[in-house]
């Protein structure tokens, strides 16, 4: 029995491999489409469906087992409604939600959505969590692989430059790809040496260090016309590649953009799992979205610490584990429910959590007290709230950079999420 059980296991991935052969192609389908709301209000309508040239993820882990982030996108066989594919992500809009802004405004956010090119017809359905936690269909789609009206991806002729390659085989690995912005055609040689400060620091903290042949990371060379990023709070206007700013949400750190198309378009030159923007600024900011994008401005004395920090967000789905600093959100998480990402609880569902990682004479809470410096345990604060929320280290890269280490906690999360993309 043992020995069936050890063949059977052996071969799951084969099984899933075969799935992947018979549903899909080795290329991806990209949905861009509209989320449109308010603090109460969501609603999808769909933009352009796009075929891109390489499909980067996994073929084994198909459905998304983590359940990460109030947003997925499922995939089912029409006529049959057998689930192919899932996958979770958070965006902007949902941030954007939780700002007082969206108390009297009604805005238009531009999104995309990846997944395998399918060789049968399928159903897209993207879902959505309301506050209570509820899990709503927004949108559902039929696609057929034939349809014309989907557009080939524009081949721009971009340079690419590959700062790491640890497997050739993309399926395999971690693929980043790195866009720069405010970099001039002359400022090229300066965005490859970042590229290199980036892979140099990635692969220095703990757990990246250990899974270097896990990761591929490539630099799309796409200039801007102008040097630098726009600062609306020191009225400074750059016109750059993809029309990032700082004062995102009215904070002056916080560097997105909802030029949604360009980076889509720039990073879908080269495999990509993960999006990373690097911004040509010496100016202390950036921004990190689940399975959305990150972006780090490159010349700061901290950039090492944050390029590392908002790529916890992006790839692991970690959240911010400080809760005294200003923000633009009046409360982004529901204390009545269990929030989804792993480093932070309101006790809702801890078993779900870092529980098994807890010494037994732990205190739950625990006090922030110099004893439990280096105790893993459960401190009230995180998330941005000083109260209902905990997270698992007195200190850690998701709270400060004074240690320059992720907690435990966080270190299993990562390496969890590399070996969910690598195996």
């Amino acid at each position: 029995m043992k020995r069936y059980f050890l063949l059977l296991l052996a071969l799951l991935p084969v099984f899933a491999w075969a799935q992947f052969d018979r549903y899909f192609t080795e290329s991806s389908l990209r949905v861009d489409y509209c989320l449109t709301g308010n603090r109460t209000q969501t609603t999808y309508s769909l933009k352009e469906l796009i075929h891109e040239p390489y499909w980067s993820g996994s073929k084994t882990n198909l459905i998304d087992s983590l359940e990460f982030g109030n947003y997925i996108v499922k995939v089912f066989e029409t006529g049959t409604d057998k689930l192919l594919f899932s996958k979770g992500y958070q965006n902007l809009f949902g941030e954007w939600q939780t700002t007082p802004e969206a108390l009297t405004l009604t805005k238009t956010f531009e999104e995309s959505v990846i997944v395998p090119f399918p060789k049968v017809k399928i159903d897209v359905a993207l879902l959505y969590k309301t506050w209570e936690g509820e899990l709503v269909e927004g949108m559902r789609l039929t696609v057929s692989p034939d349809d014309y009206f989907i557009h080939n991806y524009n081949n721009l002729g971009l340079s690419v430059y590959e700062a790491w390659i640890g497997n050739k085989d993309y399926t395999k690995a971690v693929d980043i790809v790195i866009l720069p912005e405010g970099y001039t055609q002359a400022e090229m040689g300066k965005f490859v040496k970042d590229c290199d400060f980036f892979v140099e620091s990635m692969f220095s903290f703990v757990p990246y260090d250990r899974y270097r042949e896990s990761f591929n990371v490539r630099g799309v060379m796409v200039p801007s016309e102008e040097t630098g990023c726009t600062m609306p709070g020191d009225h400074i206007y750059k016109n750059t590649a993809m029309r990032f700013s700082f004062w995102t949400f009215d904070s002056e750190r916080y560097c997105m953009s909802t030029d949604n198309r360009d980076i889509r378009d720039l990073a879908g030159q080269v495999p990509y799992d993960q999006i990373y923007i690097l911004v040509n600024t010496d100016k202390y900011g950036g921004g990190g979205i689940y399975n959305f994008y990150c972006s780090s401005a490159s010349s700061n004395h901290f950039s090492g610490d944050v390029i590392i920090h908002e790529f916890g967000h992006g790839f692991a789905g970690l959240a911010d584990e400080y809760y005294t600093d200003e923000t633009g959100y009046d409360h982004m998480y529901n204390l009545a429910i269990e929030p989804w990402e792993p480093n932070i609880t309101t006790m809702v569902d801890f078993s779900n959590k870092w529980g098994d990682m807890l010494n037994k004479k732990t205190p739950v809470p625990t006090p922030r007290e110099p004893k439990y410096e280096q105790t893993i345990g459960v401190f009230e604060g995180g998330g941005y709230e000083p109260k209902g929320m905990y997270s698992p280290h007195m200190d850690c890269l998701m709270k400060t950079f004074k240690g320059h280490e992720f907690c435990p906690v966080c270190q299993r999360a990562i390496e969890r999420m590399i070996l969910y993309y690598s195996k």
